[in-house]
């Protein structure tokens, strides 16, 4: 221990020595400014202003849109959003050429390029005629319902039963991409779907509303029961069509969403069906 502190001892007392580092003015060799340095202090200020600059850089970088231009991060953060403004991005481009093509048409009809439509005269009694002729059966076809309908009359098979599950036909409650699907295990009951600004929600089967509210969590949410004990839940709305026991059909608008106005910010669509108390996944009834 002894021969170690002895070899220690002049390796602290270079690393203590101090030098004193001067500036001189040129022309009367005056001091005008001089610091007294040790290696120690040199190690202690450098790895001080590097550390600091370290810390000043992962500031910069993490709340700064420098962040964006890192390779792989916020990809999978900014993928909805992407997705929403290609949609919204291609929107637009429609609504462009639609309004390029009317300016076009008008320009052709203002300059007298395009002729107005000539439209034949219908004689009603000749349409009366052709229809009796279309709508009259032929002989081959009184032969064929005549036969069809006695075989039929005792088949017991042709008795309408009680609709099953594979009989509906479940309507997409609306257009949309899908950015969380249904997931169980990790308590995601639901889809959530990015949806056009404005978009409509419509009833997925035919049924009668239970609730139709507005929530600070979930904005305006209507819920609905179908037959068969199915209940479709519609939440993050920016508007509602239908109230508590309104009796809706498959495919009839019950809301409007897609904006996020009237509710939280950057909130999605969010979808979810329910059959005797248990929640099955729509993407296994719905064809999105």
């Amino acid at each position: 221990m002894k021969k170690k502190s002895n070899q220690l001892a002049p390796f602290i007392e270079k690393m203590r020595f101090k030098y004193r580092v001067s500036v001189l003015n040129e022309n009367t060799l005056e001091e005008s400014w001089h610091i007294r340095l040790s290696r120690a202090s040199v190690f202690v200020y450098v790895s001080t202003f590097l550390l600091l600059t370290f810390v000043l850089l992962t500031f910069l970088i993490l709340n700064t849109p420098i962040a964006n231009y890192l390779p792989g991060y916020g990809d999978g953060a900014n993928r909805p959003k992407i997705i929403q403004q290609s949609m919204l991005v291609d929107s637009l481009v429609q609504k462009n050429e639609l309004n390029n093509d009317y300016l076009y048409l008008i320009k052709q009809i203002v300059m007298g390029r395009v002729k107005p439509d000539s439209i034949r005269s219908l004689d009603s009694a000749t349409i009366k005629e052709k229809a009796k002729t279309f709508m009259t059966k032929s002989g081959k076809e009184k032969e064929f319902t005549e036969k069809f309908e006695e075989e039929e009359k005792y088949n017991l098979a042709s008795i309408d039963s009680k609709p099953t599950e594979d009989m509906y036909v479940f309507f997409r409650p609306t257009k949309g991409v899908i950015s969380s699907s249904f997931d169980f295990n990790k308590g995601h009951y639901g889809i959530f779907m990015i949806t056009s600004p404005n978009e409509t929600v419509v009833s997925v089967l035919e049924g009668t509303v239970l609730l139709a509210s507005f929530t600070f969590d979930d904005g305006y949410v209507i819920q609905v029961q179908h037959q068969n004990n199915y209940i479709s839940i519609y939440k993050n709305n920016t508007k509602l069509l239908k109230k508590v026991g309104d009796f809706i059909k498959g495919g009839e608008s019950i809301a409007v969403t897609g904006s996020s106005s009237g509710k939280k910010a950057g909130a999605q669509f969010y979808f979810e069906l329910w059959k005797q108390g248990k929640p099955v996944n729509p993407e296994d009834v719905i064809i999105f």
